[in-house]
């Protein structure tokens, strides 16, 4: 009874989601979250009472798994993960209809264009992902969920990975309502920024426990970057980076206006396309979903539709809109559209890497991996420049500053950030000058944000601004699932300091076999990464209690 209410009040959601573009009455955002959760709740309720009269159930679930599994499996699938996507996409549109400084106008125009992408998402799950399918007889027992999700990180990473994902369908419903009204103002930018700001910090969080899961879990001693998969999370990060940073010009400045509307709509594309991607069966990852043919159609329309659609509107609607306040060469509006550049550039760089090969592959011109060494060879020498300017642009003032006031201002911190580089490079550790130079890039950063930091000391400053700145025995385990007749390894981790020692099981040994192989990795300052990540999320979070701006 409860899966099928769950079911009705999905295709009700449909329906609401349909009227949604059409009706401006307050409270259709509403009645979609309400139907949408009742339908998630559902699901979760046959996961956690195994209930294997439902197919998704008994694919993804088992009457001996730990509830916090059964419950996580929910979304450790193609089906419960889109039902997961649609539920956040309903959230954020009810927050949007909460909130109550945004003009109605520009509200139910945000609200429109976003019932759209929840009705074309709706009906993808409907037609060719529908959770709530029955299988009869039911079976006495489910198939279990793959043993390499039963971690908790799949309670953590995904949830937080989709709301920012999602989150950042609030900008492009901004953006498309923004050349509806051929308005795009540093009022517009500030009833936008928070919506960005709190969709990047949930994707940082969410990329970050992502690496931290992948670190453990695949039990191989190493990092997973630049996996494809990883990637198509990545892009709309950097793309959301460079949106962040062109919207606080636009909102102190009045500038940059068609570049963020720009931004706003590809960051939403590329969430798009990542769900593509990890969907449509044409990128072999061992994060990918799905590997149906006629689904990845069905997302690919969806996303022509709405990405070419949204850049065809742009196109025709740009020009209209006022290009807003012009700024000097010197000044932190030139540095912030530098760093956009920079970004745009790693995000094309990503994106090249990830979809060559799948075009080789379709052109029939044969198969190439494409991995570290091709970012390493294209990425490595911009991040100089990159980190350069990454110290040096909080010291710069609005509009138009002097060159020699800048330099005068970063004299200290280049001094003090040669020295370091002097004493590093007089250690023994010649063999690692990359390891060195990228030491000396993050100490600059520092030097500087801090030397900033001081020679503000005393001033009041918005909360923003600091939110930009800002024994045990180890037992490694191997695990058997006899339901899918899979081993599986565990690591063991023990800190030492901001370094970790990572144990991990291996052969049994063929002779004696009470004995294993256990390898031993010793990772130096590698909690420093997700100690960066924090504070990246952690600054985001600061400058979202900034309340000079309306929300």
């Amino acid at each position: 009874m409860i899966v099928t209410l769950g079911h009705i009040a999905l295709m009700g959601a449909l329906v609401v989601s349909l009227l949604q573009p059409f009706i401006r009455r307050k409270g259709l955002a509403t009645g979609l979250f309400a139907l949408v959760s009742l339908s998630f709740a559902a699901l979760v309720y046959a996961h956690a009472s195994d209930d294997f009269s439902v197919l998704n159930v008994v694919e993804n679930s088992h009457s001996l798994k730990p509830m916090i599994y059964k419950i996580s499996g929910v979304w450790g699938n193609h089906e419960g993960s889109m039902l997961l996507w649609v539920w956040m996409l309903a959230l954020w549109g009810f927050c949007v209809e909460r909130a109550k400084k945004i003009p109605m106008g520009l509200k139910a125009r945000v609200l429109a264009v976003q019932g759209m992408i929840g009705f074309g998402f709706i009906l993808f799950i409907l037609l060719t992902s529908n959770p709530f399918l029955r299988i009869t007889p039911a079976p006495i027992e489910g198939m279990d969920l793959n043993p390499v999700l039963q971690d908790p990180g799949l309670a953590i990473h995904p949830p937080l990975l989709y709301t920012g994902y999602v989150g950042f369908s609030i900008a492009f419903c901004f953006a498309v309502a923004a050349l509806i009204e051929k308005k795009v103002d540093s009022a517009w930018a500030a009833h936008l920024r928070p919506w960005v700001l709190a969709a990047w910090v949930a994707l940082t969080a969410g990329i970050a426990s992502g690496a931290v899961w992948a670190y453990y879990e695949l039990g191989w001693g190493g990092f997973w970057f630049w996996d494809p998969v990883e990637n198509a999370s990545l892009m709309p990060w950097l793309a959301g980076t460079a949106l962040l940073h062109s919207v606080a010009v636009l909102e102190k400045r009045n500038a940059l206006g068609n570049w963020t509307i720009f931004l706003a709509i590809l960051a939403f594309s590329f969430s798009l396309l990542g769900t593509f991607l990890v969907r449509s069966g044409i990128l072999t990852s061992v994060h990918a979903f799905a590997n149906d043919p006629a689904r990845g159609i069905f997302i690919l329309v969806l996303l022509t539709v709405a990405i070419g659609g949204a850049f065809l509107f742009y196109a025709w609607h740009a020009p209209k809109v006022k290009s807003g306040a012009g700024f000097g060469m010197v000044s932190r509006e030139a540095a912030l559209l530098l760093n956009n550049v920079f970004l745009f550039t790693f995000c094309a760089t990503v994106l090249m890497g990830t979809l060559y090969p799948v075009f080789l592959s379709a052109l029939d011109l044969g198969s190439v991996s494409v991995g570290p060494p091709y970012y390493m060879a294209v990425l490595l020498p911009l991040l100089l420049p990159f980190t350069l300017l990454m110290g040096a642009a909080p010291s710069v003032t609005w509009h138009k500053g002097s060159p020699a006031a800048l330099l005068e201002k970063l004299s200290v911190p280049f001094m003090l950030t040669g020295m370091a580089l002097v004493v590093l490079f007089t250690l023994p550790l010649r063999d690692k000058a990359l390891s060195l130079l990228g030491c000396g890039m993050g100490g600059w950063v520092v030097v500087a944000t801090l030397h900033d930091l001081w020679k503000k000391y005393g001033h009041k400053m918005p909360r923003s601004y600091y939110g930009m700145v800002d024994g045990d025995y180890m037992t490694p385990e191997k695990r058997w699932y006899p339901v899918d007749q899979k081993m599986t390894s565990e690591v063991a981790l023990k800190m030492d300091g901001f370094s970790l020692l990572y144990l991990v099981m291996g052969e049994q040994d063929k002779d004696e076999p009470e004995k294993w192989v256990v390898r031993a990795y010793h990772h130096p300052l590698v909690l420093w990464i997700l100690l960066g990540a924090l504070m990246i999320a952690g600054g985001g979070l600061v400058s979202l209690t900034d309340r000079r701006r309306p929300s």
